[in-house]
């Protein structure tokens, strides 16, 4: 009886570290698996039977053959030239949402929610458009696509690995199709013909020259300064109220970033970025004069960037002046906004949470030293040229994927023998190089799934799992089994709303069990209904990864995906729960 309270207590505790953001996930769940290990709730062995299912090593396979494609720049290259024929409002909404959803039906959505963004929102701004009426959508549309197939999202490869750890047959390829097609379907049309007027007209701000002039400052040293020649920490320029010293024009040359050691000369110009309100107070420094606004001299090769931070960021609930930011990306924060609203506060101890935007100011090696792992990058890259090397082997990884579910869809081999294949063929080919399958794998999503199995089993072995599912069964069985089919999904959408989705699959798979088991119900049917609850994540921008990725982007409010998104829950909830009752029982 112990170890029932022990992980009822542990349970409200994770859940609040989530919901409240007081930690990263891949803290929080790893941190409750040892709590749960330590107290004998489960053993060492189950604790550490999540890292070798099948689900989530094949989850990590994908991540490298989905990063072959991308990085080739195919995809990109094709929706690029789509954006360029301009259209109307709903003929582009449709002419975006139809093959971004069956795109994401084979690849991971992130990558594609992170590609598209920068584009349409340049595409937008070039045509008048609002990027609000159009980014929601988008993450949306990824969503839906992603339920179509077994390898659409992580949830679906998870679900899928906890039925054959249970001795239950999986999903077959198209299996969830029977339901993904359908609410994509209807999906799709209705934010074809009601997002529009359902959606703000509203944008973030552009980052231009105007935008830096009101973030930047500059200070020129005359020869009477007294530190010349001595270093910026000497003259105590690192520590300065609100500011932050950026770089250093020297006639010609530019000096970025500026370490504490950096030796000042004479008419050298500082340039200042952060609350530029304070940047008069360095007039009363003996030889220093301030300047112009910094912005129109502001150096050429550096450019303005917006970033959203990440879900899985390093640098997450870190002050930004204990990240070594400057020196570990070469950029400078300029500004940081938070649910569409600028913190006014010293930046430097700005914490850092999931989907802040951060202005940037970049020195030309910043994209070789961030990755998405840190940010999604909001600001559209400057054009790269595709070579011919990188279209064939984009379009080889494109067959060979193919190939792959063509074999597990007849049958010939499982889908994590398919997926072992070809990514030691991509290996051996030297299509990808192993940094670059380690730089694609997201690591973070992997340590989380892994724990969820751990937690899932102390749920399991303590019985609080036997004991929600008897409550879920007194409170809809009078109503019939459609109700209960409806509350499993009602109960899961409000976890993935509130923690991640393949951490909403795992801890409502023990429930379901029970729940099949009692009432000796087809245990496919209840994980399906777990699946794409997992997964129609609408009304929260927290609820999903891509909702978070156009939230900043888009200049969009909290509200905004409530008043868009819950009507798309409903729909999905409705026909998800009538085809379950049609297909499975």
């Amino acid at each position: 009886m112990l170890e029932f309270y022990i992980v009822i207590l542990g349970m409200i505790v994770m859940l609040s570290f989530l919901v409240f953001e007081l930690e990263r996930p891949e803290i929080i769940l790893p941190s409750t698996l040892l709590l749960f290990v330590m107290t004998g709730v489960i053993t060492p062995q189950e604790a550490i039977r999540g890292f070798s299912n099948e689900g989530m090593l094949t989850i990590g396979l994908l991540f490298i053959i989905a990063g072959s494609i991308q990085n080739s720049g195919i995809v990109d290259h094709a929706f690029k030239k789509l954006l360029n024929r301009s259209a109307s409002r709903k003929h582009m909404l449709a002419k975006l949402l139809f093959p971004i959803s069956f795109l994401s039906a084979f690849l991971n959505n992130t990558p594609i929610v992170i590609a598209f963004t920068p584009l349409v929102k340049k595409w937008c701004e070039d045509h008048h458009l609002a990027p609000s009426k159009f980014l929601i959508p988008i993450s949306y549309a990824t969503i839906l696509g992603g339920t179509i197939t077994m390898i659409g999202t992580s949830t679906n490869l998870v679900v899928h690995g906890l039925l054959l750890d249970s001795n239950l047959p999986g999903f077959t390829f198209f299996e969830l199709g029977k339901i993904g097609v359908p609410i994509t379907l209807i999906g799709l049309c209705y934010l074809i013909f009601f997002s529009s007027s359902l959606l703000p007209e509203r944008g973030s701000r552009p980052v231009n020259m105007e935008t830096l002039r009101e973030f930047t400052g500059e200070i020129l040293i005359l020869d009477d300064f007294p530190f010349i020649q001595k270093t910026v920490e000497q003259a105590r320029l690192r520590s300065l109220k609100g500011l932050f010293l950026v770089s250093i024009i020297r006639e010609d040359e530019t000096i970025t970033p500026v370490s504490n050691t950096t030796a000042l000369k004479a008419y050298d110009r500082l340039i200042f970025t952060g609350d530029i309100t304070s940047i008069t107070e360095l007039q009363s420094h003996k030889g220093l004069q301030l300047q112009s606004n910094g912005g129109s001299s502001f150096p050429k090769h550096h450019r303005l960037t917006e970033a959203v931070v990440s879900h899985h960021s390093s640098l997450l609930y870190k002050k930004i002046k204990d990240t070594n930011f400057r020196s570990r990306f070469n950029a400078a924060v300029i500004a940081v906004h938070r649910q569409n609203q600028r913190l006014k506060y010293k930046i430097g101890d700005v914490i850092l949470k999931p989907g802040d935007i951060l202005l940037l100011v970049t020195g030309t090696d910043f994209y070789k030293k961030t990755s998405t792992n840190d940010f999604y990058i909001a600001t559209p890259l400057d054009k790269t040229m595709m070579t011919r090397k990188q279209t064939m082997n984009g379009w080889f990884s494109i067959a060979l994927l193919g190939t792959m579910i063509l074999m597990v869809t007849l049958g010939y081999i499982s889908m994590f023998t398919g997926m072992a294949f070809v990514t030691l063929l991509l290996l051996s080919l030297r299509i990808v190089s192993p940094l670059q399958a380690k730089t694609a794998i997201q690591w973070n999503v992997l340590m989380v799934v892994a724990c969820s199995f751990g937690i899932g089993y102390a749920m399991i072995d303590s019985g609080v799992a036997a004991f929600l599912a008897d409550l879920l069964m007194l409170a809809s069985k009078p109503f019939g089994l459609f109700a209960i089919i409806m509350a499993i999904y009602l109960l899961t959408n409000v976890f993935t709303e509130m923690i991640t989705n393949s951490a909403a699959a795992v801890l409502m798979f023990p429930i379901i069990l029970e729940v099949s088991n009692t009432l000796d119900l087809n245990p496919t049917a209840l994980a399906v209904t777990v699946t794409i609850a997992a997964s129609a994540s609408f009304a929260t921008p927290i609820g999903y990864q891509t909702n978070l990725i156009v939230y900043g982007p888009g200049g969009y409010r909290f509200k905004d995906f409530l008043k868009v998104g819950i009507p798309l829950n409903i729909l999905t909830m409705i026909t998800t729960v009538l085809l379950v009752y049609y297909f499975w029982l």
